[in-house]
């Protein structure tokens, strides 16, 4: 993601929404990233956030007011607004958004929004009537019809004390919704990516399972970074904790059965399919109806072998499509990752050492091996998965291209 942010303008313009303290965080989100970020703050968000805490956050003056003595005189003239490469709106409030819809320009962002001719994206917060009101859902329609962008909102308990849809969409949810308008690459444009993530879970009995320590960050990163490069991505996932991103069509699955049924349903329409899931090698041929009690014995449980999902992706694979395998290894690394790329007719796979304190499942980096169908080895050096999301992504823009 710090490769897509960096150095990217941003507007932030902030609402009166009682959730505008949420706005620090995503600029503080973004910031990190690498993003420069200019804070734009109604009168009415002034009220409930300061000024000094977005400047402080982002290291440039917040915008308050239309005529103000300001030290920029850039300002004045909407440089800014000119300059950006992405508008954001977080949070909007239902009079904003009306607002925008009928082009009225009464203070420096709503002026600024038509001056810009950067992307725009705009995350809805207000209470749940507010935002389920029709003049509310045909205003946003009339965005959208213009090329806004919207993320969110989420369900949940509001400040009103209610429940209901209207709560800002979580920052990170945000970040990532902004990397496609902002990515300078979009060699994937149109490009349909199917990538499964995480572990299985192979049940023992209602309570229990067998699984693996699959944390799902990399199918995360691919995921990120397919997006970012305008592809049309869908995650079939197993349980993990790590949320996938904001954009993908998410199919969630339990065991690796279930897994290959949803894989064979979706993958001869993809023109890339990614395995990057850990999928169980084993089941437990009779899982018990009822919990399985302590009785002092030992239990002795019978494992069959289960669906080779990537193997069944590669016996219908069609003309052109580019099929990515994962060897995840403790020891012949190499050979092991060979043998199964010969064995499953890959166009490329990612060789991983799992068994480092530096790399395997879990961590944030990784220490990987990209092996081609041609028998190109490419050792890459100790990255962060973001990184190797990268260099895979990178060579599924090649491989296409032959």
């Amino acid at each position: 993601m710090k490769r897509i942010l960096s150095n990217r303008e941003i507007v932030l313009g902030v609402t009166g929404s009682i959730a505008a303290y949420k706005a620090c965080d995503l600029a503080s989100r973004f910031v990190e990233y690498g993003a420069l970020v200019t804070p734009v703050l109604t009168q009415s968000a002034c009220e409930l956030v300061g000024p000094a805490t977005f400047e402080a956050i982002c290291g440039r003056r917040a915008i308050t007011r239309m005529f103000e003595p300001l030290q920029n005189p850039e300002v004045e003239h909407i440089a800014v607004a000119l300059r950006a490469h992405l508008y954001v709106i977080a949070p909007a409030t239902a009079n904003f958004i009306a607002k925008a819809a009928h082009g009225l320009a009464d203070d420096w962002l709503t002026t600024t929004l038509l001056a810009t001719r950067a992307p725009i994206l705009i995350a809805p917060a207000m209470n749940s009537n507010m935002y389920d009101h029709p003049a509310t859902q045909e205003n946003m329609q009339t965005l959208k019809r213009r090329g806004v962008h919207f993320v969110g909102p989420d369900a949940g308990r509001l400040a009103c004390r209610t429940v209901g849809s209207g709560r800002l969409i979580e920052p990170m949810k945000i970040l990532e919704a902004s990397l496609p308008l902002v990515s300078e690459r979009r060699d994937l444009r149109g490009v349909r990516i199917v990538i499964t993530s995480g572990g299985t879970h192979e049940p023992i009995d209602p309570v229990r399972y067998i699984g693996n320590r699959s944390s799902g960050k990399m199918g995360r990163a691919l995921a990120i970074e397919a997006l970012a490069r305008g592809a049309d991505v869908t995650v079939i996932t197993g349980p993990c904790d790590t949320p996938l991103p904001e954009g993908a069509l998410v199919i969630p699955v339990e065991s690796a059965a279930y897994m290959a049924e949803t894989v064979v349903n979706l993958a001869q329409d993809a023109d890339v399919f990614i395995g990057a899931a850990a999928v169980s090698d084993y089941r437990v041929e009779n899982p018990a109806d009822s919990k399985r009690k302590k009785s002092g014995k030992t239990m002795d449980l019978v494992l069959v072998e289960n669906p080779d999902v990537i193997g069944l992706v590669s016996a219908v694979k069609k003309r052109g499509q580019i099929l990515v395998g994962f060897a995840a290894e403790t020891d012949d690394l190499i050979a092991n990752a060979q043998t199964k790329l010969k064995k499953k007719h890959l166009d490329l796979i990612v060789a991983n050492e799992v068994n480092t304190s530096e790399s395997g499942f879990g961590k944030d980096t990784s220490r990987a091996t990209l092996i081609s169908g041609s028998g190109d080895v490419e050792t890459l050096p100790l990255l962060t998965k973001d990184e190797v999301a990268e260099r895979i992504l990178d060579r599924v823009v090649a491989l296409r291209g032959r």
